[in-house]
């Protein structure tokens, strides 16, 4: 259903150091890169970061700039909006080192993910939450829910412009019932056949039952 995988920040194949580089480097540097612009809100900061991120897409996953501009097409008019705001409110200067900020932030969210293969990243995830055992926290079931979100994203917006050019070539763009409907109806029979996938891999409401020591074979729990 379309490439909304890759512009949503999902994983491609590529060469690069970056590809080369252990999750948790670069994790760490995504989030420093978030503590730097949250912390010294300043241009120069800002225009460090942006230089760096941009560096790391650039030569460290060989990206071209117009990939790059492709990947925040999705937040360019909320970061539009925001930068004129800024701008007439506080300045243009002011406008930079905000929307800069985000810009650099999204980046080197989008580093990560794009150059880390899904599994990877879900072993990180579970890694990182397996500290919340303590808590009543499941590890596994936390990673494969952001799985399942992962997937579903691309699978939902790619299904909204086909349901949308489909209602455009019949001149029923303007009609929210032809828009909607089928929208929904896909998407319901894709959480259908999600859930039958779990189920048949022994996920779902069975682990409930296991949770209290029921049986779920046992016809009298």
């Amino acid at each position: 259903m379309r490439g909304y995988g890759s512009t949503l920040g999902l994983y491609q194949h590529g060469q690069g150091f970056l590809y080369r580089t252990p999750l948790s480097l670069k994790a760490v540097a995504s989030l420093a890169c978030a503590v730097a612009v949250v912390t010294w809100r300043s241009p120069s900061t800002t225009a460090i970061t942006l230089t760096v991120t941009l560096c790391a897409l650039l030569i460290g996953a060989h990206l071209s700039p117009l990939r790059i501009l492709r990947m925040l097409a999705p937040a360019a008019p909320m970061l539009a909006i925001l930068a004129l705001y800024q701008g007439l409110a506080q300045g243009w200067l002011r406008a930079f080192t905000v929307v800069g900020g985000i810009t650099a932030c999204l980046l080197a969210a989008r580093a990560v993910t794009l150059t880390t293969p899904m599994q990877s990243l879900l072993d990180g995830v579970v890694r990182l939450v397996r500290p919340f055992r303590v808590v009543g926290a499941d590890p596994e079931r936390f990673a494969l829910a952001l799985s399942i979100m992962l997937r579903s994203i691309p699978y939902l917006a790619g299904l909204f412009m086909d349901v949308r050019e489909a209602a455009r070539a019949r001149g029923l763009e303007r009609n929210a019932r032809v828009a909607v409907t089928p929208l929904v109806i896909g998407a319901v029979a894709y959480a259908h056949r999600t859930g039958e996938a779990l189920a048949a891999r022994g996920l779902g409401e069975h682990d409930g039952d296991r949770d209290r020591g029921m049986d779920p074979h046992d016809p009298g729990a």
